[in-house]
């Protein structure tokens, strides 16, 4: 099994697996009137395809106990259960974030979800796991959630003469970050007790659970929609191949970026590894900068709090860093 050796490798995955996790919305941007309901079927597919082909050959290297394969025999049922609840958990709070988006936009929906998941989350999963300086980590944390607002500051400095904020929509967005912060504890526990997984039976459960809740909550979301009319089942086999393909894309980076940062956290805890990975809207942002220009002829200000969010990030990192080192 392939685990970085070094804090280095373990901050380089980490950092990947925040790139990651903001970059595979781009795939849902290049479908054209195709309602997130019906992407999500490809997209829940991707993520536990990408999970399983990266446990049968990274998580299987060198082979010994602790491979894919044997670990899966070995580790206990409970453990597998929390790793498929937490992916059950965190599907049904991404496609809230998603309908959050579409109802208030990002620079609310974003601020809010990921705000709250990321606090959430750092904080339950050091209490099942206490690793790093507590004080550097909760400040790193804090400067990363600064990170978080400022983006939705500068998507909002966009918004001149927007319309009123929908209460139903902030309430969707809260009701995502409470849950989403829910499913890293529930990954932690299944990495630090008992029969342990590793970081690769962990990523294949957690997104076995996600795809197997899209036929429990995106079906009842087909019939009754947060956004729009309800979808026909029918829709999704007329999409042509390309919005297929995108979906699977899209999955297959989110987890791509999902086993980088459960594999980073057996060197440097979840509660770091989770820190730095839900900081994914930078990512995002930078997308929206330099590829689909959504900051093109925008004011000073939004320009300025780009540039604080910026360096709120970069001072993020390097006291989390310091947290481990510390």
């Amino acid at each position: 099994m392939f685990l970085p050796a070094t804090f280095t490798a373990a901050l380089l995955m980490t950092v990947l697996s925040t790139v990651c996790w903001g970059s595979f919305a781009n795939t849902f941007k290049g479908t054209r009137n195709y309602r997130f309901e019906l992407y999500y079927w490809d997209y829940g597919l991707g993520i536990f395809l990408i999970s399983v082909v990266l446990a049968l050959t990274m998580g299987s290297y060198a082979g010994g106990p602790n491979a894919f394969l044997n670990n899966l025999r070995a580790a206990d049922g409970i453990n597998l259960f929390y790793a498929a609840l937490g992916g059950f958990i965190f599907n049904i709070a991404n496609v809230l974030l998603i309908a959050g988006m579409e109802i208030v936009g990002l620079s609310i929906a974003f601020p809010i979800a990921i705000g709250i998941a990321l606090v959430e989350g750092v904080v339950m999963s050091y209490a099942l796991q206490p690793r790093g300086n507590v004080t550097l980590l909760g400040a790193g944390v804090l400067m990363a959630l600064v990170a978080v607002v400022l983006v939705g500051k500068a998507y909002g400095a966009l918004r001149r003469g927007a319309e009123a904020v929908s209460r139903r929509g902030v309430w969707v967005c809260i009701v995502s970050g409470l849950l989403m912060g829910i499913f890293a504890p529930f990954v932690t526990r299944a990495m630090t007790r008992g029969n342990t997984l590793t970081p690769y039976t962990t990523a294949v459960f957690l997104t076995l659970g996600a795809f197997l809740c899209c036929f429990c909550f995106n079906t009842i979301l087909m019939r009754r929609p947060i956004v729009g009319t309800p979808v026909a089942a029918s829709d999704y086999f007329r999409a042509p191949m390309s919005y297929h393909l995108l979906g699977l894309l899209g999955g297959t980076i989110w987890g791509i970026g999902t086993v980088f940062n459960f594999v980073a956290a057996s060197l440097v805890g979840v509660a770091i590894s989770y820190a730095i990975g839900q900081a994914s809207p930078m990512v995002a942002c930078l997308w929206g900068v330099f590829v689909w220009k959504e900051f093109r002829g925008a004011s000073t200000q939004a320009k300025g709090y780009l540039a604080a969010m910026f360096a709120a990030y970069v001072l993020a990192l390097v006291l989390i860093a310091w947290a481990y080192a510390g």
